[in-house]
């Protein structure tokens, strides 16, 4: 995700998956496929790394694919191990500084580049992967660099307008969510005038530091984040006039719509709603599923949560970021061609399709047009060919790191001028964003 961009409390959890041989790290000869030894006969491991939301979500889809891999390499130990996008890059840093990367490892769209520049990554055969003819362009480009393949796309997320239709219907009289934004706006003030009592509810649950959100009003106001220039170096554009409108109008919805703590980023926002505190907000299209969820939400909720597309400034639906996550294999990986086929297993058509039906955007056009037209995922669907996406410069992945954008729109909801703090931002960008990471 980002990414996605998803965030999950949940802590760390490590499974062990195989019943032999599971030592601390593979062998050259367990590459089955450089050897062409018979798989039954390969030894060593594969230590995956994966996010926790397939933990959450599909974890039926993980155990499937290494009960797979398990069949074809009995004799190979698979150790998978989750973890949480708030400290997963701190955590991988170290681990390829200490020689002990897993050979496995799930990436955020945003977070590739740093380590296919740094040279952590392995290449890969993209026409041994299924739909790689297909494979989602802007998903497809985070992983490709001077015509190799770094990274195999893995799913996609687009945000939508996710909603409780009772409460729209309650309000407005429409259980239906606006499709312009002056009818959203006029809907959202009925709502908070309906609940006007309850100075916890938010007719939209806006997170202040929510900068996938901001930067989709920046997108729709003409703005970018930054520039490639002639001279042949990325400059920030946040203190560009349009960009400021982009900001400034996000800022006005967080400060009129969200009556929850402004300085709280968009980490399990889902729970706003299933606690009764929230009417709508801005989110992947799973996350309407984890409100009525049993562990997650509350499942009497399940009818009346809805997603639809959200509408924009301009007239238009509010361009959404192609959030998503890739697969890797480490460089430094003694068994890159067992982890490569963990990867194919995980990413075949079989487990692109497991994905789908679970409304998750999965990693190629063949599968995600028949998602177009279902309720569900339509607006999301829709949504990804005209998505936007951050710069792909060598240094992007420190400015995410160091939260450049999340702390300036924190700055100026704490009241700090729109015109100053993106010009510190611009000015913090350009410090980072043509190095390598």
């Amino acid at each position: 995700m980002k990414k996605r961009q998803l965030v999950s409390t949940l802590a760390t959890t490590v499974l062990a998956v195989g019943l032999t041989a599971c030592s601390s790290a593979g062998s050259p000869s367990a590459d089955t496929r450089n050897t062409g030894a018979d798989p039954k006969a390969a030894t060593g491991s594969v230590t995956v790394w994966l996010m926790d939301d397939a933990q959450k979500n599909w974890p039926d889809l993980v155990q499937r694919v290494n009960d797979e891999f398990a069949a074809k390499y009995p004799k190979v130990g698979l150790k998978l191990a989750y973890q949480g996008w708030a400290d997963k890059v701190t955590k991988l840093d170290k681990a390829i500084a200490a020689g002990n990367a897993p050979d496995v490892v799930e990436l955020g769209n945003t977070e590739t580049m740093k380590y296919v520049l740094s040279g952590a990554l392995a290449p890969v055969d993209r026409s041994s992967f299924d739909n790689s003819d297909s494979w989602i362009k802007a998903l497809a480009n985070t992983c490709t660099y001077q015509d190799k393949l770094w990274c195999v796309p893995y799913y996609a997320g687009a945000r939508v307008a996710v909603y409780n239709s009772a409460a729209f219907q309650q309000a407005t009289g429409n259980a239906e969510f606006p499709k312009t934004e002056t009818e959203l706006l006029a809907a959202l003030d009925r709502i908070a005038d309906r609940n006007k009592a309850d100075r916890t509810f938010s007719p939209l649950y806006l997170p202040g530091p929510y900068w996938y959100a901001a930067m989709s009003y920046v997108a729709a106001s003409g703005g970018s984040i930054a520039k490639f220039d002639s001279s042949g170096n990325w400059h920030g554009t946040l203190h560009d006039p349009k960009s400021q409108e982009g900001i400034g109008h996000f800022v006005d919805l967080v400060r009129k719509y969200n009556r929850g703590d402004l300085t709280l980023n968009e980490q399990n926002q889902y729970e706003a709603m299933a606690r009764g505190h929230a009417a709508s907000f801005y989110g992947n299209g799973y996350e309407a599923a984890s409100v009525s969820a049993p562990v997650t939400g509350d499942p009497s909720l399940k009818d009346a949560v809805k997603v639809a597309t959200m509408p924009g400034p301009d007239g238009k639906p509010l361009p959404t970021f192609i959030g998503g996550s890739d697969l890797a294999v480490t460089a430094k990986s003694p068994s890159v061609a067992l982890a490569a086929d963990w990867i194919r297993m995980f990413t075949s058509a079989k487990s692109e399709q497991a994905l789908a039906d679970k409304d998750i955007l999965p990693n190629n056009l063949n599968q995600l047009n028949p998602l177009k037209g279902k309720p569900s995922t339509a607006a999301a669907a829709n949504a990804v060919p005209d998505a936007w996406f951050t710069p792909l410069a060598p240094g992007w992945g420190a400015i995410e790191k160091q939260k450049i954008i999340p702390d300036m729109l924190t700055a100026i909801l704490k009241g700090k001028s729109v015109d100053q703090a993106t010009k510190e931002a611009d000015a913090a960008i350009d410090q980072l964003i043509n190095k390598a990471s």
